[in-house]
């Protein structure tokens, strides 16, 4: 290897990552072997990673009804509980790891409490202009597939 060929490598995978992407598929396996897309078969989102360190990732399940009232502090139990189902979000730092072929999330903030101050490791891989996360969940296998937006 040339000298400084890690500090390259490691560049040029910031260089690819650095941006906003957009989600093409969320799909989970369970032990048994089957395929889940728990915010279905179209999720709309944005995962952003910048140049500072930060990432954030939102993504939704696409035409999710809308509460009865525009002031969202009047929703109905069941609304709150069909809108948290249907969304999935979180905000802080990454590490990458391009021996290991890992991104971790260091997540910050969380619709989900139980994501705060967890470390959250994702193989990665690039394939033209799109990207895939795979990590290993208390429920089974879980891959993102992402395209830059």
């Amino acid at each position: 290897m040339t000298p400084g060929g890690d500090a390259i490598a490691a560049a040029e995978i910031r260089r690819r990552l650095i941006g906003s992407w957009r989600p093409v598929s969320w799909e989970w396996y369970d032990a048994g072997g089957a395929v889940n897309s728990p915010l279905g078969e179209d999720p709309v989102g944005l995962l952003i990673y910048d140049r500072s360190g930060f990432v954030s990732a939102q993504l939704m399940r696409r035409q999710q009804p809308l509460f009865r009232d525009d002031d969202w502090r009047h929703a109905a139990d069941e609304e709150k509980a069909a809108a948290w189902s249907g969304y999935f979000g979180y905000f802080g730092r990454y590490e990458i790891d391009e021996e290991a072929g890992t991104i971790t999330h260091l997540i910050e903030g969380s619709w989900f409490p139980n994501l705060v101050g967890t470390r959250q490791v994702r193989q990665y891989s690039f394939d033209g202009n799109r990207l895939s996360l795979t990590a290993q969940t208390p429920w089974g296998r879980v891959v993102l597939v992402w395209e830059k937006a």
